[in-house]
């Protein structure tokens, strides 16, 4: 999310294309470029529901229910929703402009009432937002203060100092009280209600303050501060474990607790290794990958992290064009069963330099060393393969999209697209190692994909290369079970369409919204 290459050539160019060769939008809307009329607005047909067999993740007791509460839809990782997505009859697309230059919403997670709280990025700061889930509109806002790395980049332009930047408040998670956790990026994490007034507006709330500082070092770059002479960790992600404790990670590989209950703040440091990636969490432990190795950790009795297991794995030479650093661009996903599995399983990518791999772990704290892994599975073309978002799971099964070539919202002006593919392997029920069940070449640049476990099918924001220039972006779902398009749908043209790493989230009302450079859009079945 928010993350790019080193093209210090992309505001002017997004300005251009913004302002010269945008066509005027609805209210509200985001603009789109010349060629809109040029492109198909769908194809493929609807697809019937056939719900997958099976269960999703465990229900975490301290957020929000599962498909509800993160980027990641669950504790788990799965990025799998209970719920039924879009089938394609139909398709209307709905758009939302948060900002006039950025306003990107990279999390989206939804209250009790189906409302939208979602983090939404401005060159000016993040924004956490109530949204109306038809409409779009804003019911409440509350600003969170600029990220240092917004400010080192405007006055070095360098603009890779914003889209390499995963934290301030990206990834955050609702909890079950639908509050809004996060971090900020003054090292704080907040609680944030929303709350309703007498006269029926909408406000948000600071629950809970906690300051990291006496444990992180926060002299970051500040416009009343240009060159700090300290240092700065600026902190990843937040979440919960079954205990209720808030754990936190920082990108120079700090891993902490806080205690809800009595505010006690624990830490330790992984010297030397990165953290620019969401963790997950399950009954047994917190999963961490950093850009060296993958982690399952617990608490001791006073909430200093422990690491139980530590596995390395295959970080390759460098930085591939379509990742944020040297080393697995995956957030953890923790699937299979406990009973069945010795423990689950724990999934994840490595970087391998000629064929990214595929990793599956046993997760269990008693596995020995040589058992710890299931399979390693190399997917995509030679050369041309590597992903920096989560896998998605479902019982045995893990689907992976390659994101190799993508780097910033200026990636892919003038109809480029990316190498392309999504893969799906699973884990054969003996546990004995991992097949692939099919291989598609869908192009989907950048987005988090997610399952529908409601209707069966798998959703990817695609984009192919046109001959004629135009940037055309689509809504596309897959049929989870043999790896074909069913349907797609334009949702627009232009880089105000580019989802720049933001995921698709499936709402509980059957919609899907995509976070996109200039806002939102949400694509939901016609009447």
């Amino acid at each position: 999310m928010f993350r790019s290459g080193p093209h210090c050539a992309v505001l002017p160019v997004l300005a251009l294309a913004a302002a010269v060769l945008g066509i005027p939008a609805p209210a509200h809307g985001i603009p789109q470029t010349p060629g809109h009329r040029l492109v198909s607005r769908y194809d493929g047909a609807p697809a019937r529901p056939d719900p997958l067999p099976g269960q999703g993740p465990p229900r975490h007791p301290y957020m929000a229910p599962n498909g509800r509460s993160g980027m990641h839809a669950d504790a788990g990782g799965s990025a799998s929703y209970p719920w039924s997505g879009p089938l394609g009859r139909d398709p209307k697309v709905t758009g939302r402009r948060i900002a006039a230059l950025g306003g990107e919403c990279a999390t989206t997670t939804f209250d009790r009432a189906g409302r939208l709280v979602a983090v939404c990025g401005t060159f000016a700061g993040f924004r956490v937002k109530l949204l109306d889930p038809r409409s779009l509109a804003t019911l409440a806002e509350y600003r969170l203060p600029q990220r240092s790395s917004t400010v080192a980049a405007l006055t070095t332009l360098d603009l890779s100092k914003i889209f390499k930047d995963t934290s301030g408040g990206a990834y955050f998670y609702l909890d079950d009280r639908d509050r809004a956790v996060l971090a900020d990026s003054r090292q704080h994490i907040l609680r944030l209600a929303h709350v309703q007034g007498p006269d029926g507006r909408w406000r948000f709330r600071v629950d809970d303050d906690w300051d990291l500082t006496g444990l992180v070092p926060h002299d970051c770059v500040r416009w009343t501060e240009l060159r700090p002479k300290g240092g700065c960790d600026p902190v990843t992600s937040v979440m919960p474990d079954w205990q209720g404790r808030i754990w936190w990670v920082t990108r120079q590989g700090r891993v902490g607790t806080v205690d809800p209950r009595t505010s006690v703040i624990r830490a330790v440091r992984l010297a030397g290794e990165e953290i620019q990636n969401s963790f997950s969490v399950a009954a047994d432990g917190v999963s961490i990958v950093t850009d060296h190795a993958l982690y399952s950790f617990t608490a001791a009795p006073d909430g200093t992290p422990r690491v139980v297991w530590r596995q390395t794995y295959d970080r390759g030479s460098g930085t591939k064009p379509g990742s944020v650093n040297q080393g697995s661009g995956t957030t953890p996903d923790l699937f299979g069963d406990p009973a069945r599995t010795g423990g689950g399983y724990v999934a994840i990518t490595d970087n391998a330099d000629d064929r990214m791999n595929v990793l599956v772990y046993r997760r269990g704290a008693d596995v020995p060393a040589d058992r710890r892994l299931v399979c390693r599975v190399p997917v995509f073309r030679a050369g041309a393969s590597t992903t920096d978002n989560s896998l998605v799971t479902w019982g045995d099964s893990l689907v992976v999209e390659n994101n190799y070539g993508y780097e910033n919202v200026g990636s892919l002006l003038f109809g480029k697209t990316v190498t392309g593919g999504v893969t799906r392997i699973d884990v054969r029920p003996d546990g004995s190692g991992c097949d692939t069940v099919w291989e598609s070449g869908i192009r989907s640049p950048s987005t988090v994909p997610k399952l529908s476990a409601g209707n069966g099918l798998l959703y990817f924001y695609e984009k192919d290369r046109n001959p004629l220039g135009i940037d055309a972006w689509y809504l596309t779902a897959v049929d989870f079970r043999t790896g074909a398009r069913r349907w797609r749908r334009l949702t627009g043209t232009g880089p105000g369409y580019d989802n720049n790493w933001a995921p698709i989230t499936l709402g509980p009302d059957g919609t899907a919204y995509v976070g996109v450079f200039n806002g939102i859009v949400a694509v939901r079945d016609g009447s």
